[in-house]
């Protein structure tokens, strides 16, 4: 079984993305990985080759910044580094530069790949998400963060990367058949130095909205504001171990009180029903389970 990592990237040390995390946790089994470096205002490309494995294949790209709708250009450099992976690979990992996965889900992935890899019908393998607000020890709760999404895919030419590449789609944007996996994937976009995160937020928010938008919706601070949450919920587990040294090097405070639980009517309904019934309500879902 031959498996390609793929991932894309651009000014990970600006914006403290665990980028070399994200690709150490899954390298183990990949036999390639394939990283799209786009042109950045730091070392970026000297991080990525830090990481001195001869799996790595660096591509050197170029944004398309004038693309501010619907974080078009994320997909964009998603489609890149999937372009240059090994076509006859049987599996495709990507990860984001912001998503770690914990080692002890690394033979439950590669299972799951053997299990599926003859199967015509699986496009894909379906993974579970934690998300990481404010420090590494608290994750969200509330139905607004995403559950699920396809991190495996087909090496094929008819699958891509589409919308905010937090997706794919196959062909004439049909929905990927996937199979779950019982194994997660730890989200840490909302975890950085508050300095570093309003940096984020400030140049980021640009790849999906005008300048009128961004005047009225984008606070302008120093830090961003971490106090603006509810339903956060203690994370009790470990990190990933590749994360561990990350951990120990943070250095500024965020304490949120886990039993103030402030629902909306609507959260309250949608997660009652998931409760009940293992549906959530309104989910938006790009991807068919089979």
């Amino acid at each position: 079984m031959f498996v390609s990592g793929f991932t894309f990237v651009r000014n990970a040390i600006k914006f403290d993305y665990p980028v070399v995390e994200a690709i150490l946790s899954v390298l183990p089994l990949c036999n390639e990985f394939v990283v799209a470096v786009g042109n950045s205002e730091d070392a970026t490309r000297e991080l990525i080759e830090s990481i001195d494995s001869p799996k790595i294949r660096i591509i050197d790209t170029i944004w398309d910044d004038s693309l501010r709708e619907g974080g078009k250009v994320l997909a964009n450099e998603t489609n890149k580094a999937f372009r240059e992976l090994n076509p006859d690979a049987d599996w495709c990992f990507y990860i984001q530069g912001d998503e770690v996965m914990h080692e002890k889900y690394l033979e439950t992935v590669k299972q799951a790949m053997i299990q599926h890899k003859d199967d015509p019908k699986a496009d894909g393998l379906l993974f579970h998400y934690k998300h990481f607000y404010g420090s590494y020890d608290y994750v969200g709760e509330s139905p607004r963060w995403y559950r699920r999404e396809v991190r495996v895919i087909r090496r094929n030419p008819e699958i891509y990367s589409f919308g905010d590449a937090q997706g794919f789609r196959k062909g004439d944007k049909k929905l990927l058949s996937v199979k779950k996996v019982n194994a997660f994937i730890y989200h840490y976009g909302w975890v950085k130095p508050p300095h570093a995160m309003q940096l984020k937020q400030e140049t980021f928010h640009k790849l999906w909205h005008d300048d009128q938008w961004m005047e009225k919706n984008v606070a302008k601070a120093e830090e961003f504001d971490y106090s603006n949450i509810s339903l956060l919920g203690q994370f009790t587990e470990t990190h990933p171990g590749v994360m561990l040294q990350r951990i120990k090097r943070v250095n500024w405070k965020f304490d949120f009180d886990v039993s103030i639980k402030r629902y909306t009517l609507k959260e309250r309904f949608k997660l009652f029903f998931e409760k009940h019934t293992g549906w959530r309500p309104g989910e938006y879902k790009d991807f068919r389970i089979i």
